[in-house]
């Protein structure tokens, strides 16, 4: 991920101009170089014993890449995404859908137009909310992504307090969880995002059991610590604490392109053991605070991670997920779990996990083989 600033600002508008006109991402605008001198803690970790996962979830774009414009029945959404609550032995294939993604613009005007109902996509109904719920599965709205980048700006500058306001109000009345999706690389307004978490928790405050679905409030960081740098340091200094959560947790995006294990790892590592040769620096994020994110959907072939979970990097990268132990923050051994992008079509120019190319041998196998707990049980604190 190593980038000489020349060569990743040309690579970062060329990439984010590519992909809005394409398709709907999560953090690609890095890439995969390794630092195998970070690995050193994860792999000695590995006569740990494992820290049982406990987030296994998948972000979902829908049939029309991302948009959720489309008002589905349950019937026609069950044909293309059965495998999310049916492994092939009756229990679910993941406990966590995030459904992906609220134009946080249009949900802070409470936009009504062809693809949006008082601000919320027209696809993301009460009747898709309770298909999953009905099956433990925990759901929860993603607000922004790459394209929304400006609508996250500009809904911040007008009204962060109206937006947070608007988000706790759409999590009550589907009961669901909200993550924060904000990717302004240089300039985030962290002052609005913090007034947007404030009034969200005025309405919903930290519930460590995990029991209100609709406080559970969570932040999208970069794959390692060099991309989304400003927000890193500000959600891991203020809102992902172990002594005073304000946030639940983390999820740490995808990069470029599927990374190789020791890659994969490597970017993880480096939320463990934050950057103390940034200023100001990056401080070191609890294991227990954050999720690793891979993808399911890699090209035009169907991916081993989900379809073949024994070839998969769910299962290379699985023992340091489990063992990774806290550098700096923290008191328990592994990350939370994996996520991975996406279920359904979130590219034209990526194969889709609709049937027959749905995930039962890759994500479906690997909830079997790590005892995915259903429903998501209270998280780790420490």
């Amino acid at each position: 991920m190593i980038m000489k600033k020349k060569l990743a600002f040309l690579r970062v508008v060329l990439f984010a101009t590519f992909s809005f006109f394409f398709s709907c991402q999560k953090n690609t605008l890095t890439d995969n170089a390794v630092n195998h001198a970070t690995l050193s803690k994860g792999t000695a970790a590995a006569a740990v014993t494992p820290t049982p996962i406990q987030v296994y979830g998948a972000w979902h774009a829908g049939i029309d890449a991302c948009s959720w414009a489309t008002v589905r029945t349950v019937a026609e959404f069950d044909s293309k995404n059965h495998w999310l609550i049916d492994r092939g032995n009756g229990q679910p294939s993941v406990n966590l859908v995030i459904l992906s993604f609220v134009n946080p613009l249009k949900l802070l005007n409470n936009t009504t137009d062809a693809g949006n109902l008082n601000g919320v996509p027209r696809g993301m109904t009460a009747d898709i909310v309770n298909y999953f719920k009905s099956h433990n599965i925990r759901v929860m709205l993603s607000i922004g992504g790459i394209t929304y980048t400006g609508d996250w700006n500009t809904a911040l500058a007008n009204n962060a307090t109206q937006l947070g306001l608007r988000a706790a109000a759409v999590a009550q009345q589907l009961g669901v969880g909200i993550e924060i999706d904000y990717e302004e690389n240089t300039t985030p307004n962290l002052t609005g995002l913090q007034n947007f978490i404030t009034a969200y928790r005025s309405v919903l405050p930290y519930d460590a059991t995990g029991a209100n679905h609709a406080a559970r409030l969570t932040i999208d960081l970069a794959a390692g610590d060099r991309w989304l740098i400003n927000i890193c340091r500000h959600a891991t200094a203020n809102w992902l604490t172990t002594s005073n959560p304000v946030l639940d947790y983390a999820n740490a995006m995808v990069p470029s392109q599927q990374p190789r294990a020791s890659e994969a790892q490597a970017n993880w590592q480096e939320h463990v053991d934050g950057k103390a040769q940034y200023s100001p620096k990056v401080p070191p994020l609890a294991p227990a605070k954050f999720t690793g994110g891979l993808y399911i959907v890699t090209g035009k072939n169907t991916a081993p991670e989900c379809v073949n979970f024994t070839n998969s990097l769910q299962k290379a990268c699985g023992t340091y997920v489990q063992t990774v132990a806290p550098n700096g923050a923290g008191i328990t051994n592994g990350m939370l779990g994996f996520m991975f992008w996406a279920a359904e079509t979130p590219s034209a120019r990526r194969i889709s996990t609709t049937p027959p190319n749905s995930c039962e041998g890759g994500v479906g196998a690997g909830a079997t083989f790590y005892n995915i707990p259903l429903p998501m049980p209270a998280l780790r604190q420490q």
